[in-house]
């Protein structure tokens, strides 16, 4: 199978999980990044408001999004960039939580996929005072990327996992996530309407 695998991070308007304004996203081959691609979102309605500390971490503002394709507009290119991949991102709860959340107020089906966190993963693997980002990357020799670009830390999470993978000497992420022991879990299925 190889360390095949999607890295993927977003950013968020505000508060609430559905307000995704950005998604980058990092495809590994054989533990080799071969495409990146990452683009703004207008978020849903009632979760579009841009909050001055959002703004502050990521630098996206409301008119950056005027033009830019709705969460359902762009929900088909993101799953076709994905395609079958085991998704990857730095606290991969966050990440998770904004693609169900948002596909949720939108009437879609989130993707069943499953999913690996880099920050259980570079917890397991370095010694290191913090486990942000940029400091996990840089132990893993990614030096000097635009934190909170949402391609740019998709691109650092992908090179965290691939490092991790070459230390542990797993061969894919299944390996790599018994070897480290953290869990590979699956976005739910949801449930039906009237199964509940």
């Amino acid at each position: 199978m190889g360390l095949d695998f999607t890295a993927i991070d977003f950013e968020t308007a505000n508060s609430s999980n559905a307000s995704a304004c950005a998604v980058g996203l990092a495809r590994v081959r054989d533990g080799r990044v071969v495409a990146s691609e990452g683009w703004l979102i207008r978020p849903p309605a009632g979760h579009d408001r841009f909050f001055e500390i959002n703004v502050g971490i990521h630098g996206i503002q409301a008119d950056d999004v005027l033009t830019a394709d709705t969460w359902a507009d762009q929900l088909p290119r993101l799953l076709d960039f994905v395609g079958d991949d085991i998704l990857v991102a730095h606290n991969a709860g966050f990440d998770m939580r904004v693609l169900r959340t948002a596909c949720e107020v939108t009437g879609h089906a989130a993707p069943p996929a499953r999913y690996l966190c880099s920050l259980h993963v570079a917890r397991k693997t370095y010694d290191l005072p913090s486990y942000r980002l940029p400091f996990v990357a840089a132990a893993a020799g990614h030096l000097d990327f635009a934190h909170h670009d949402a391609t740019a830390d998709a691109l650092a999470c992908a090179q965290v996992v691939i490092d991790s993978a070459v230390r542990a000497g797993a061969e894919d992420l299944v390996e790599l996530a018994m070897l480290l022991g953290v869990r590979i879990p699956q976005i739910p299925h949801p449930v039906p309407a009237s199964a509940a």
